[in-house]
């Protein structure tokens, strides 16, 4: 486990077939660049363990799964190559979860905001509360949900990516998210949201490893382009973060 108050915790295990890695955050499970990296080492640890069949993905908390990247390091970029490193480390996790070879159960008990909803559509299977609302904020502030666009119009396609995207103050409830197809199921509560989790997870661990690599193989195998693709978004993005109308937004929300 490494943890610091400032990056974060991250935790992982590997028991019976499954691998779980837990994150954490006192900004409601934020993201800073350092705990995305760590979280990018453990999938690829997990991809790597002959030991883990499936691996779980879950955030620290009862209330919010993710808050989405760190704003004080959003705040911090100062040009456009700082910028561009700044969005790349959601890039690399949509990478490292695309490339594990093992399927990923997403649990999701909270809100979730920007580059959090992109590691849901990410998952190979999110299971979520029905407190687990989702939005993307990011127009709000003057850039856009560019690298994380790709994994949104996968799992739920391109009006959905457009509906969360243009309307970037509504929250979606989890009952949308399970429709659209970024949910599987929606549960009542926390403790059922675990039962499931636990069910599923012992179900896959039990199957044919080499079956669930090769399924996982064919989830994403339409995605070839994502390595060029989400570095050049992320380029975009750190150069739109640099704008006029983005300072001038941060620095209201800042206030």
């Amino acid at each position: 486990m490494t943890t610091d108050r400032a990056n974060g915790s991250l935790y992982k295990h590997v028991q019976n077939g499954i691998a779980t890695i837990e994150f954490g955050h006192p900004a409601s499970n934020a993201f800073p660049g350092v705990l995305l990296d760590r979280l990018c080492q453990a999938l690829n640890e997990c991809s790597a363990d002959t030991e883990a069949r499936v691996v779980i993905l879950k955030s620290e908390g009862e209330k919010a799964f993710c808050a989405g990247a760190s704003f004080d390091e959003l705040l911090a970029v100062s040009d456009p190559e700082n910028g561009k490193e700044f969005f790349s480390g959601f890039a690399r996790v949509l990478l490292a979860m695309r490339g594990c070879k093992k399927p990923i159960i997403g649990r999701i008990q909270g809100k979730t905001v920007g580059g959090g909803v992109g590691i849901i559509a990410a998952c190979d299977y999110a299971l979520a509360t029905e407190a687990a609302r989702i939005k993307l904020s990011e127009l709000s502030i003057g850039i856009g949900p560019f690298v994380i666009a790709p994994a949104i119009e996968r799992k739920a396609g391109v009006a959905a990516l457009a509906e969360l995207s243009l309307a970037p103050t509504e929250w979606k409830t989890a009952y949308w998210a399970e429709e659209k197809g970024l949910f599987a199921k929606v549960m009542p509560s926390i403790a059922e949201l675990d039962k499931e989790v636990d069910l599923l997870s012992s179900q896959l661990a039990s199957y044919n490893p080499e079956a669930l690599i090769e399924m996982k193989k064919a989830l994403w195998e339409t995605t070839p382009e994502w390595q060029n693709l989400l570095m050049a978004r992320a380029a975009v993005s750190g150069r739109l973060v640099l704008s006029d109308f983005t300072k001038n937004a941060l620095k209201k929300f800042r206030k």
